[in-house]
């Protein structure tokens, strides 16, 4: 059995800020006339406040992490020189979306036709991975099996608590703007890769969408690359938990791999039993409490952090040279997510200006600037 090629590689979705306003601002046109080769690739989003970076394949953690700082240093170093600034969270604390403009490309265009004010909402942010996965059957088990960590993942980069100028409460707000899209949320367990090619081809068939890129659950097979890309975190506001959350799934897939070659498998949830955790990842993060499905208790977010991290992937870490990276969920752990540090900021200061200003000094923290200090 031919083991995945685990290639790895990172989207994530930045918003363009006026640092004097702390507002944001429809700067993607200003950032395309960088004469940056890695600026000609960033791609547009749905508003023109927002701008998509995305890495190559890579084949080590390592190499994505270069990738990552690389690509990230460009946007940043492109909206300085044009008088703006580059943040990573899932929501932007105070602007609008009503008051902003939607890219006019034929491709958001027909978004927003189809979905009209849905679309026109969906002012948010996330980090898509994709885990190189050639085998359709494999990728299809590898689906079913890893929509059980989804929550954890959220948990570690919930990056969204505020909303239009409010404390939403909640620490993934920006899960519940995109739950108002159809095809959206955690995926059913498919029996095989011809039953998900059924499914698309059914919706494909009947016009209710032109391919499998109007699918956007929390994690797909990708409509185009061989690869499964899991889309459900809140973009990662630092740059280590971006690479954290990423080594910890290319771990989980090549795990799962490891089972099935062994003629093993992961217990297969059902999909209501996975939204009742990401709920509680969307409304508390690592502040509150997941269920532990086989033992039918809740235990506290971050003791199933730590056993996912030690019991599960504790074997394959050191075979893919990733325990740095994946032990970093620990830091996470023990000094707090991007929502949990955003909102002590707000309690401290009262003010979301001094939110938006520590989400883009943290963006280009080990990027631009040295990582700050731990707090004491």
């Amino acid at each position: 059995m031919t083991a995945p090629s685990l290639t790895i590689g990172i989207e994530e979705e930045y918003q363009i800020i006026d640092p004097k306003t702390r507002e944001l601002t429809p700067g993607f046109t200003e950032l395309v006339r960088s004469e940056d080769p890695l600026i000609r690739d960033i791609k547009p989003e749905l508003h023109q406040c927002q701008v998509e970076i995305g890495t190559p394949p890579c084949q080590t953690i390592a190499e994505l992490r270069v990738q990552l700082v690389r690509h990230r240093r460009a946007i940043i170093r492109a909206a300085e020189s044009r008088g703006l600034a580059i943040a990573a969270a899932g929501t932007h604390p105070i602007s609008s979306w009503m008051k902003q403009d939607i890219t006019p490309l034929e491709r958001y265009l027909g978004v927003k036709n189809d979905l009209q004010d849905l679309a026109h909402r969906l002012l948010i942010f996330g980090t898509h991975v994709h885990i190189g996965i050639e085998d359709p059957e494999f990728r299809i088990d590898a689906l079913n099996a890893s929509r059980y960590v989804l929550p954890h993942l959220l948990c570690l980069s919930a990056s969204s608590p505020f909303w239009m100028g409010r404390n939403t409460g909640l620490h993934s707000y920006r899960s519940i703007v995109f739950k108002n899209f159809p095809r959206t949320g955690v995926p059913r367990v498919f029996a095989s890769n011809a039953d998900f090619t059924n499914f698309v081809d059914t919706l494909v068939r009947t016009r209710s969408i032109p391919d499998g890129s109007k699918i956007w659950w929390d994690v797909r097979p990708h409509y185009k690359y061989p690869t499964l890309e899991f889309r459900n975190c809140d973009v990662c506001t630092r740059v280590d938990e971006a690479v954290c959350v990423a080594a910890i799934l290319q771990a989980v897939v090549y795990k799962l791999w490891k089972l099935r070659r062994d003629n093993m498998t992961f217990r297969i949830y059902p999909a209501d039993l996975i939204e009742e955790n990401k709920w509680r990842a969307v409304r508390w993060g690592l502040t509150g409490k997941l269920i532990d499905f086989g033992k039918k208790e809740e235990l506290p977010a971050p003791v199933l952090v730590r056993e996912l991290v030690e019991w599960f992937l504790g074997d394959v870490m050191d075979e893919l040279g990733t325990r740095k990276e994946i032990e970093y969920a620990y830091t996470i752990l023990e000094h707090g997510s991007s929502a949990m540090r955003q909102l002590a900021t707000f309690e401290r200061t009262r003010g979301l200006e001094a939110v938006v200003d520590q989400l883009i000094r943290e963006t280009a923290e080990g990027v631009i600037h040295p990582v700050a200090a731990a707090p004491a």
